[in-house]
């Protein structure tokens, strides 16, 4: 078990640091367009991850291509995020191995991606109470009105900035792997 503030990537540092460097090498690439200058979705289409990885004590998400972090973002659980999601409206963010299984641009909150819970244990889970396990669990932004982020607001959906939620949106397509740790 990862101690509370503890990376859930040993050498994430050390990955960050590759971030950088990328960064720096897409923001000089930029120099060679006629205009000298590259939007923040050509510089966010750069990157691309495979797997997304979810550290809910951490409240951190990672994007992860070929196993190494390529981005980390601070996250916003539900109110009673410790423990599997159980039923619909418990507060809970699922724990488990999921896809990334649709988009949605336009909603109460700047944009989302849909985690394909509940999975079959899921679901057998909440039947053993004879209850619904729910099933709108998303990545998203902010509220549209509001953009707040602080705290863990969510029903048990995971919530990021709207800006990290653009770089998000960029670098993960339909079919993405998704694990949510404790």
């Amino acid at each position: 078990m990862t101690r509370p503030g503890a990376s859930i990537f040993p050498d994430a540092a050390m990955q960050m640091g590759r971030r950088r460097l990328a960064t720096m090498f897409v923001a000089g690439l930029a120099l060679l367009t006629p205009t000298g200058q590259a939007t923040a979705d050509e510089m966010a289409a750069a990157v691309r991850a495979d797997q997304i990885v979810v550290g809910k004590a951490e409240r951190r998400l990672y994007l992860l291509e070929q196993g190494r972090v390529i981005r980390s973002y601070p996250i916003r659980l539900g109110p009673n995020p410790v423990g599997p999601k159980i039923f619909e409206l418990d507060g809970r963010t699922p724990e488990g191995k999921y896809v990334i299984d649709s988009r949605k641009r336009d909603s109460m909150y700047f944009r989302s991606l849909h985690i394909s819970y509940p999975s079959p244990e899921d679901r057998a889970r909440a039947a053993k109470y004879g209850i619904s396990p729910g099933g709108n669990i998303r990545i998203h932004g902010t509220p549209r009105e509001s953009g707040r982020f602080l705290g863990d607001w969510t029903d048990g959906c995971i919530a990021v900035s709207n800006a990290a939620m653009l770089e998000i949106w960029n670098a993960v397509e339909i079919g993405t792997r998704i694990e949510i740790r404790p």
